[in-house]
């Protein structure tokens, strides 16, 4: 299908134009005719599928037909700032020739940046994408009306689920109508949001986009390590490579301090990027890494999901991801547009049972690479016989 048989007003396919866009994607082929019915709809897809032109257009679309009251008519909850601040550039170009309003709303700014906030938000933008502690701020002091939303979109709501935002995702859902359209974007589905789902959806349209594959030309490798030799052979692999962008990623926050500080030691150029930073930190850091002035990135997962950034030619993952979902969104960051690129896992004996399970989805096993003399050997790699606390199993005869 193409944008044009979706009927859309003509002020957003001049947007549409101007972005380039002109065939829609399979989960915007299911999505935008359901949303333009008015369904709820409930979506499993990874990024890179389209989806955040999937529901903004419809739902820039329908705003187009209705009065403009100064009142907010869509809410988008997010995970994170990052997505937040991408959503909204997605939301500027599309709606670059039409009067529809958008704001973001996240956490980490200025008193300044708050102020205005309130003021958009009293005023009444079109459409609000929010994170959800910053939202429940506002909601908290009385001036925000949600009681006329026409539109929640939840995206990436495993993620938000998975960060703790459970409560808050329901405290915000009570200020809003229950006559409303209700959409939920997921990579995943377990059990928990599911249940999320049943709670706040009615009668949904269900969606779902296969879990892709890594692409072919990404080089995939794995070491088999402990815990202590992951370091020293981080800092041997990137002094080792001559690279323009290398992105590491590690499970929690004082981990990739550490990382980047074991880096910056040796002057490789590497900055950190995680939730402690101020937002305009996190901007610097980030256009920095985008423009290539910057070479070696730490980061937290709140950059495996959602952030576009091109042309990296090595993704390190410092800790084996949750799951085989997060090990695809973290090793896709390379290899984009036909590019060749490398995705290197440091596994360590606690690990190996989550590794395997990755290696499961993906249908192959990954190569192990030697760990260089140097830092000594290496446990072997045998997730039988490893519990998740690292300890070796005891099987006895029966």
């Amino acid at each position: 299908m193409t944008f044009e048989d979706f009927n859309f007003d003509a002020r957003l396919m001049d947007g549409i134009a101007a972005l380039g866009f002109n065939t829609a994607t399979p989960i915007q082929e299911q999505a935008i005719p359901k949303i333009l019915e008015g369904r709820d709809l409930i979506g499993s897809a990874q990024t890179g599928t389209g989806k955040t032109a999937a529901f903004l257009l419809p739902v820039i679309d329908r705003i187009l037909e209705m009065p403009d009251d100064h009142k907010i008519k869509a809410l988008i909850v997010v995970p994170t700032r990052e997505l937040a601040q991408q959503i909204d550039q997605h939301m500027e170009g599309l709606s670059y020739f039409t009067p529809v309003s958008s704001i973001a709303v996240y956490g980490g700014t200025d008193g300044g940046t708050f102020s205005r906030e309130k003021m958009a938000l009293e005023k009444g933008a079109d459409i609000v994408i929010c994170t959800p502690g910053r939202m429940i701020a506002h909601l908290n002091m009385g001036y925000v009306n949600l009681r006329e939303i026409n539109f929640l979109i939840l995206d990436e709501a495993d993620r938000m689920l998975d960060m703790g935002f459970h409560d808050d995702i329901l405290k915000i859902i009570s200020f809003v109508p229950v006559n409303r359209q209700t959409l939920c974007f997921s990579a995943t589905m377990p059990p928990m949001m599911r249940d999320l789902a049943r709670k706040i959806l009615r009668d949904p349209f269900e969606i779902s986009i296969a879990l892709s594959k890594p692409a072919e030309n990404i080089l995939q490798l794995a070491y088999v390590v402990y815990e202590a030799q992951k370091i020293p052979l981080v800092e041997y692999l990137v002094k080792s490579q001559v690279m323009r962008s290398i992105l590491i990623f590690c499970s929690t926050k004082s981990k990739t301090k550490q990382v980047a500080a074991a880096l910056k030691r040796l002057k490789l150029g590497a900055e950190e990027i995680h939730s402690d930073l101020e937002q305009s930190e996190r901007e610097r850091v980030l256009n920095s890494f985008r423009s290539k002035k910057l070479t070696i990135l730490v980061a937290t997962d709140i950059l495996s999901r959602g952030i576009d950034i091109e042309d990296i030619d090595l993704v390190i993952n410092f800790d084996v991801p949750h799951d085989g979902e997060d090990y695809i969104h973290r090793i896709g960051r390379t290899a984009r547009a036909a590019a060749k690129g490398a995705a290197i896992t440091l596994i360590s004996e606690t690990e190996q049972r989550k590794f395997q399970t990755i290696e499961n989805l993906l249908g192959k096993t990954v190569y192990k690479g030697v760990v260089p003399v140097h830092l000594g050997t290496g446990p072997e790699y045998n997730p039988v016989k490893f519990r998740g606390d690292g300890k070796k199993r005891n099987f006895r005869r029966k």
